[in-house]
Formats: structure tokens, sequence, C-alpha cells
């Protein structure tokens, strides 16, 4: 079972302790916390929302430079149509906003951008300002940073069930070739390993329908801070702690261990 972390201590930065060696290869995190935030203001929760926006650049540049290979940002799910129309109405613009004025920045810090969910639903802005971000930073070279959009991890399950069953369907796919690796073949994740360590912020104890297949063996970290307030230094703090952890897989590590 992944673990839940609160990890703390009085360093001078967390980077320094970081073994450079045992970095995450991809790094999932679910940015919770922008409403409170908002409200301990005394502001409207799209303040929160666009408060928010240095935590990605911070944690995306910090990653980036730490060469950490895949991010992945639980940025909208299925379940966010649900809040306010006025909220929705502004966390969409305030999407169109920031990836026209991040592109350059993108680019030239080799970012590449793609996204996992049904963005056929998202406002027609939205959804040609990604396909421009997305084929401008196809070929970047640096960190991989995938939004995820009016996705949850339900939905995906759901969506590649149709897919196999189909193909089950129509004779492409013989039922007892069914596996691990073919269900992972046809998730919108596929092509991208699981990732290592999930970090949530705001102190939630939950997942939240993210990845559900992917976080099998994911360490999770979960913090207190509240996602308008991580910066680099809360990101080192998550990486230390996952590399204290023994990661077994369901296994006994040493030959005279207790299970």
């Amino acid at each position: 079972m992944s673990k839940i972390g609160y990890f703390c201590g009085p360093v001078a930065s967390f980077k320094d302790q970081i073994d450079f060696n045992n970095l995450p290869n991809h790094i999932a995190v679910i940015m919770d916390g922008n409403g409170r935030w908002a409200r301990k203001k005394g502001a409207a929760r799209i303040f929160g929302h666009r408060n928010a926006i240095q935590a990605v650049t911070e944690v995306t540049e910090a990653c980036g430079e730490l060469g950490i290979k895949y991010l992945t940002l639980y940025a909208f799910s299925t379940e966010n149509w649900g809040r306010p129309k006025e909220e929705v109405d502004a966390l969409m613009e305030l999407l169109v906003n920031t990836l026209k004025k991040e592109l350059s920045n993108l680019m030239e810090n080799q970012v590449r951008l793609t996204t996992i969910g049904d963005i056929s639903h998202l406002p027609d802005q939205c959804q040609r300002n990604l396909r421009e971000a997305i084929a401008t930073t196809r070929e970047n070279t640096g960190i991989h940073v995938i939004l995820a959009l009016n996705y949850s991890g339900r939905w995906e399950l759901t969506k590649a069930m149709r897919k196999i069953a189909e193909e089950v369907k129509t004779g492409a796919l013989d039922p007892g070739k069914i596996d691990e690796s073919m269900i992972g073949s046809h998730l919108e994740t596929a092509g991208i390993p699981d990732p290592e360590l999930l970090i949530r912020t705001s102190g939630e104890l939950r997942v939240s329908n993210f990845l559900l297949w992917q976080i099998a063996y994911t360490e999770l970290y979960i913090t207190k801070t509240l996602w308008p307030d991580f910066r680099r230094e809360d990101l080192y703090e998550a990486i230390y702690s996952y590399q204290h952890r023994e990661r077994r897989f369901g296994k006994i590590l040493e030959p005279n261990a207790e299970a």
C-alpha cells in the first residue's frame, strides 16, 4: 500500500539533501486548496485560481531543473463542471490567457505540453489554444508536462474498457490477450510511465478520482500547504520524503525481513 507522508525538518533547503541518483521519473500533483486560500483572503474562489499560476510555474521550472521527465497536473476534473457557472467560466478564461502568456516560456524552457482527458467539451477558444500549445511544443526535449483537463480516472477506465470491448467484438483482439499491458495501452497515459510520487496539497486524504490505474504503487505525499502557497522548497521536501521510503511493490526486499 502506498504511504502517506507528512515530512518536515529545520534545514536550510531540502534541495541540498536530495539524492540526484534517486529522483522520481514522473511526479503527479493534485493541486488543491485554491478556494480555501481565497476564502482566507476574503476573496472569491477565482482569486485563488489566479494566484495558483505561480505555483504551477515554480513547480514546473524546479522539476525541469532537477531533471524530472514527467509532471502531471490535475487541472480540471469531470466533476468540476458541477461548480458554479461563473467559477467554471472564469477558470476557462484563465486557462486561455495563461496558455497565451506562457507559450514563449514553454519554448524557452523546452517544455513539452500534452493533455489527458476529454478536451472536446472545453470552450472552443480553450481547445484552440491547447492544440496550438501542444503542436508548438511537440518537439521540445525538456520536461513533459501533462495537463489533466476534463479528466477522471473512472472516465478513463470506462473509455478504455469500451475500446477493448469493441476490438474484441470485431475480432481484432483475442480476449485471452487482455493483460495489464494491454489495458495500459488503451489509457490516456499510454506511453507515459506511471508516477512514482503523487503530491496532494491542502491536507485532504483522498485521490479524488485521479489516475486510479496508474497510482497503484505510487508513493503519496500529503501536505497541508494550500496550492497557491506551494513553492520550490515544498517540492524539494516532497522529493526528499519520497527518497526515504522503502518501495517494495508488495515484495519483501530483505530475505529475512518480516512482511
